[in-house]
């Protein structure tokens, strides 16, 4: 079979490239896949991190040709013609941001039927969501055939959108190819000079991941016992109100800011190092750190939001609680910590793993191109 694949690659950074190198190499497990990349993703007016492209020593790289310029839809038009030239199975496009509506509807068009296009929704509406974000989304998602979404909610979003469209839910799948086997517990620990119980915190710091809630959660905890928190993702707000709170709460010795872009090599001391993963978001469809975390067979604290409930089984494989409830997170930490949950948490995250593989991914994905293409 052939498969092309749209979406960022390297040398372009971040959890969307991630995907697309996984599911690349998934697809080519069972013929031919071909990778379509941008020449240019953000404008850096738009981007408001250091640098929009891997730096990490050893990337995951994928061949790609990079056709799409994002401020020029009609480079999009000339990628789908060119796509349409392959003669593909299937096109898969990763959707995430209604900013890339225009170059995506052109591409879908330039395919013209030559197969079935099947958008893969990250987020069918942003976190951050603007008026026009909406009227966006509908002229972006209208040149799809079907939709994969990685959370129930936002299968449902999808509808309000687009009524009557045809799409199919999985869940987002495991990231465990951080997992280069350098280190164990002890020795990440030591690497990175911790100690006791470890929370971890990962990710891009932005207004809709709470780390508000944690910190007033955190605070909490140590009224109970010792703990060390990492906060380990560049910041895409200003950091100062949040150092204020932890002086505020007297957390000043028990935070250890990692203030920048993890780079992939970094990834597994850090989540080795940690007990618990919390993520308290106060919106979300899906979470790749979830995934990490599950990679590395590590329990996770999440909130009731988006997708979060469809992966984490509560008391199983995590805790799920309420968003923007300081007691109610810091009760998960400290029971996880006093109940001893972490080996039978672990053990189950390993059990559950099937359910988020790449094989299943791609399978859903051909199921619907398959359904896309009877009635013709």
């Amino acid at each position: 079979m052939r498969a092309v694949l749209v979406g960022p690659a390297w040398p372009y950074r971040g959890g969307i490239a991630h995907f697309t190198a996984m599911l690349a190499r998934e697809f080519g497990r069972r013929g031919h896949v071909h990778v379509v990349n941008f020449r240019r993703l953000y404008p850096s007016l738009l981007f408001p991190g250091r640098t929009q492209y891997d730096d990490s020593d050893s990337p995951m790289r994928v061949d790609s040709e990079r056709l799409v310029d994002s401020l020029a839809p009609w480079t999009g038009w000339r990628a789908g013609r060119r796509i349409a030239g392959l003669r593909p199975d299937v096109v898969v496009v990763q959707w995430w941001q209604p900013f890339f509506a225009p170059s995506m509807r052109a591409l879908a068009r330039g395919v013209a039927h030559a197969a079935p296009v099947v958008f893969l929704c990250h987020n069918v509406l942003p976190h951050e969501s603007r008026p026009p974000d909406r009227v966006l989304a509908r002229m972006g998602l209208g040149g799809a055939d079907a939709f994969v979404v990685q959370s129930r909610e936002d299968g449902r979003r999808l509808e309000q959108l687009l009524p009557g469209a045809r799409w199919a839910f999985n869940p987002h799948p495991i990231y465990d190819v951080f997992d280069r086997g350098r280190f164990d517990r002890e020795s990440a620990r030591a690497h990175l000079d911790l100690e006791g119980d470890v929370v971890l915190f990962f990710g891009l710091v932005r207004p809709y991941k709470g780390l508000g809630t944690l910190l007033e959660a955190f605070a909490r905890l140590l009224e109970v016992r010792p703990a060390t928190l990492v906060v380990a993702g560049e910041f895409y707000e200003p950091r100062e109100p949040y150092d204020r709170l932890v002086g505020r709460l007297g957390l000043e010795g028990h935070v250890r800011w990692i203030d920048r872009y993890v780079p992939d090599e970094e990834v597994e001391p850090l989540f080795r190092a940690a007990d618990v993963v919390v993520l308290p978001y106060r919106s979300a469809t899906q979470s790749g750190v979830v995934q990490t975390a599950f990679g590395f067979a590590r329990p996770v604290i999440v909130t009731r939001v988006g997708g979060l409930p469809d992966v984490v089984r509560d008391g199983e494989t995590g805790f799920v609680v309420d968003p923007d409830d300081p007691t109610a997170l810091a009760v998960a930490m400290r029971r996880f910590f006093e109940e001893s949950r972490a080996p039978a948490m672990e053990r189950a995250i390993v059990a559950d793993r099937d359910r988020f593989s790449w094989r299943r991914c791609a399978d859903t994905i051909m199921a619907l191109a398959d359904a896309v293409r009877a009635p013709r």
